[in-house]
């Protein structure tokens, strides 16, 4: 299978297997008014088998968010057809407006102008709490 080569855009690469729609979904890529490639369980050396996904625009991307996500994901900035930056991705200290906290003595649960935020408290097991009830975030 052959996918073009991009002269302009970002390349989302490592994206562990299975986990592309779901940051295609969360990016909300499907509203860009650009060509939007999404390969899924290619052959890798490294991981086995992996996702990846080709924008062809740039665009501002929230890192924190696929940090969170997928840590082990490669962000790759393309410019006239050549990588310019390449950025690997990891959890990030703080999560602001993407999950919710799911318990309902929590201050967001009342005041719904609130921002979610959680902190990584624990980053060999991945875990996030709310920074207002300490609460455990789950994926």
């Amino acid at each position: 299978m052959i996918i073009g080569q991009i002269k302009d855009g970002i390349v989302l690469d490592h994206i562990t297997a299975g986990r592309g729609m779901d940051i295609y979904k969360i990016l909300e890529l499907e509203k860009l008014d650009c060509t939007v490639a999404m390969i899924e369980r290619a052959a890798s050396h490294k991981m086995g088998r992996k996702d990846i996904i080709k924008i062809d625009k740039d665009m501002d991307i929230d890192f924190d968010v696929l940090g969170y996500i997928d840590p082990g994901i490669t962000v790759n900035v393309i410019r006239d057809g050549e990588v310019v930056e390449r950025r690997q991705m990891e959890l990030p200290e703080r999560v602001v407006g993407v999950l919710k906290c799911k318990n309902p003595r929590c201050i967001t649960s009342v005041e719904q102008e609130l921002t979610h935020e959680f902190k990584l408290t624990d980053r060999a097991r991945q875990i996030y709490r709310c920074v207002y009830c300490d609460h455990i975030a789950s994926k």
